[in-house]
């Protein structure tokens, strides 16, 4: 293989990039319109412009048309193609090398009722499960209905009753006819409180297979992984040899070339693990079990495994050669607001700075200046810690998250570093229901408040002003004496440079300030408040502030005297409270409402939200139509109520 065309975008091209460069591989990116700057289209040898990352025969026309057919490989990343069967073997009629598993074998493994027959068929423990046929009173509540193809928790409900079982199946159904062309559904028991502990494995076209140990992926949130790590930090010695000796099974049985992921779930009563799914590319997670997992005294590149795989090399070393050393955990940075909602968001990526010291691993796709849309997955890198065990390793972490900084945009990162810093965390008490079930609390502003107003203290007024300055409106006569504030720091009151007091007027003592500037508009600021050291990023414009401390990002407005006297817009508008479509309008102008009816559905990120009339009222005014794109803050619907809402 000379050439590897990489059918993905992000973090998981520039990755594949990275180690095709090391081998002397030249390769093919490919994007579209919205990525014609994307940091994966820089660092490729060629890129080339395609409809969409779905458009199968645009990617193998990419490949073909710019390399030698016979000599040039093809990897799917994650996500997008890279567990369609259909365009494995499209990629392999062309002449093309796939970089994957064979066809069959992705889709016997792509739905999880074929996959569970299979791993029945070679010795593999599953969940019990029920027919749809068998009577629901006789089930041991509670049971799982999940959809058998597709995965990512679409089609999934707990049930805790037969009287609950009908409406849970034909929601699922219907979740998964949507998401995948197909409503068949598998009734299995529900472990309430479980481990998610998956199995790297490879296997090479000469009958060989091993693993490179687990990884635990407990921390998740409504079966979405927010955490992973590895080794497991649970497993006694007896249940990884049998998790990992059935995965290594599983693949024998199934003739599994390349890498894979045999996923259990590990039911904490009773110390059982049991066959989930298996997923027939490289995970997200793939960053821990390199960190961790050493060949024959050397650093693992599952990327290059693969590469050499797919030319039909051998794996050139044996289960025995196979060691860990070490322990790496991974945050998932993602573009949404994990303290309202988990809605999803899109912005202007102002200001972008990842962690670059010994011991943490980044692997992103993100810059400053760039644009984040809710038109792709919204996560935006991967922040891995690396320690000689597992505390320093989740120590590293919650430093490595406070020194992740996005301005422009809300993420997560302030709630990972909450949740890595956690008790829960540090004993390693997190399981794939906890997150579902506990509300982790956001930090507080206070520091914040204090680093933005000592910014906004010694903030620069304009040289020269106009009655229609934002120093306030007058008619005629000199500008007032006023010094701009910012909004949501009742407690503070700006003195002038570097002077701060309470509202209850005790003073605030200041030790030596230290500013550092990042970029116009960007600063780094430490000060230190009776003896204690705030550290923040502070971000400033005419429209106020926004300041990350300790990776949480936090807003402040700046008064002025337009925005100060203008009515609020809560007072009967529905503003969007994320980006995304417009997938149902269902009010027009003029029409009467009740508090609660739904006026429209929102849609971004596989989620949907419904927008309901804040009050009884008549609608005036419908801003959106169906399928249409609108911005965070939107004004979308109007109510006019009788009387205002309490």
């Amino acid at each position: 293989m000379d050439t590897l065309l990489i059918a993905n975008r992000g973090e998981i091209a520039r990755r594949v990039i990275r180690t095709a460069r090391t081998l002397g591989i030249r390769t093919i990116a490919v994007f579209t319109e919205a990525d014609a700057g994307a940091l994966h289209v820089r660092e490729a040898d060629h890129a080339v412009q395609l409809p969409g990352y779905l458009d199968m025969a645009s990617i193998i026309a990419a490949a073909t048309d710019n390399s030698t057919p016979s000599s040039t490989g093809v990897h799917p990343g994650y996500g997008f193609l890279s567990e369609n069967a259909a365009f494995a073997r499209a990629v392999e009629e062309a002449g093309l090398a796939w970089v994957g598993p064979q066809p069959e074998v992705i889709d016997a493994m792509g739905r999880k009722d074929r996959a569970r027959a299979i791993a029945e068929a070679a010795g593999v423990p599953v969940v019990p499960a029920y027919t749809l046929e068998d009577d629901p009173a006789t089930f041991a509540y509670p049971v799982l209905v999940k959809a058998a193809a597709g995965g990512g928790g679409k089609g999934m409900r707990v049930v805790r009753s037969a009287a609950d079982l009908q409406a849970a199946q034909e929601a699922a159904a219907r979740e998964a006819a949507k998401a995948f062309g197909d409503d068949t559904l598998l009734l299995e028991k529900y472990v309430e409180r479980g481990r998610h502990i998956e199995v790297q494995v490879f296997g090479d076209s000469h009958g060989n297979v091993v693993h490179l140990f687990e990884r635990d992926c407990s921390t998740q949130r409504r079966h979405q992984k927010v955490l992973e790590e590895a080794p497991a930090p649970t497993l006694t010695d007896a249940q990884r040899r049998d998790i990992t000796d059935a995965a290594v099974a599983l693949a024998q049985h199934a003739g599994y070339t390349g890498a894979g992921t045999v996923e259990f779930l590990l039911d904490e009563a009773t110390g059982e693990a049991y066959f989930l799914e298996m997923n027939t590319r490289l995970q997200v997670e793939h960053p821990v079990t390199e960190e961790v997992i050493r060949v024959n005294g050397e650093r693992a590149d599952l990327v290059e495994l693969q590469l050499r795989i797919s030319a039909g090399e051998p794996l050139g070393f044996t289960q025995d050669d196979v060691t860990t050393e070490g322990h790496a955990i991974e945050a998932r940075v993602y573009a949404e607001d994990a303290w309202g909602g988990f809605l999803p968001q899109a912005g202007h990526a102002a200001y972008v700075s990842w962690p670059d010291w010994n011991g943490a691993r980044v692997d992103h796709a993100l810059e400053s200046g760039q644009e984040v849309t809710t038109g792709f997955d919204p996560m935006l890198g991967k922040v891995i810690a690396v320690g000689a065990d597992r505390e320093q390793a989740r120590q590293r972490l919650v430093h490595a998250l406070e020194d992740t900084l996005v301005l422009g945009l809300t993420t997560n990162t302030g709630f990972l570093r909450e949740l890595v810093a956690s008790d829960a965390f540090r004993d390693a008490a997190i399981d794939t229901a906890w997150l579902d079930r506990t509300t982790l609390e956001p930090p507080a502003t206070d520091a914040a408040a204090i680093l933005a107003a000592l910014a906004e203290s010694s903030f620069d007024l304009p040289a020269t002003s106009t009655p229609l300055s934002h120093d306030g409106w007058r008619d005629g006569g000199a500008a007032a004496p006023l010094r701009p504030v910012l909004a949501d720091t009742p407690a503070l009151r700006l003195l002038g440079p570097a002077r701060v007091e309470t509202a209850g007027g005790a003073a605030v003592t200041w030790g030596e300030e230290l500013r550092e500037p990042l970029a116009p508009g960007v600063e780094v600021v430490h000060a230190a408040v009776d003896g204690e050291w705030l550290y923040g990023v502070v971000r400033r414009d005419r429209r106020g502030a926004e300041v990350v401390v300790a990776g949480q990002r936090t807003l402040f407005a700046r008064h002025t005297a337009d925005r100060d006297h203008t009515a609020h817009a809560g007072d009967g508008s529905v503003l969007a409270p994320m980006p995304g479509t417009v997938l149902a309008v269902r009010v027009e102008a003029g029409q009467q409402v009740t508090k609660g009816d739904v006026l429209g559905v929102l849609e971004a990120m596989k989620m949907e939200l419904s927008l309901t009339a804040p009050f009884d009222g008549t609608v005036t005014e419908v801003a959106c139509a169906t399928g249409a794109q609108v911005a965070l803050g939107a004004v979308l619907f109007t109510v006019d109520g009788a009387e205002s809402p309490a």
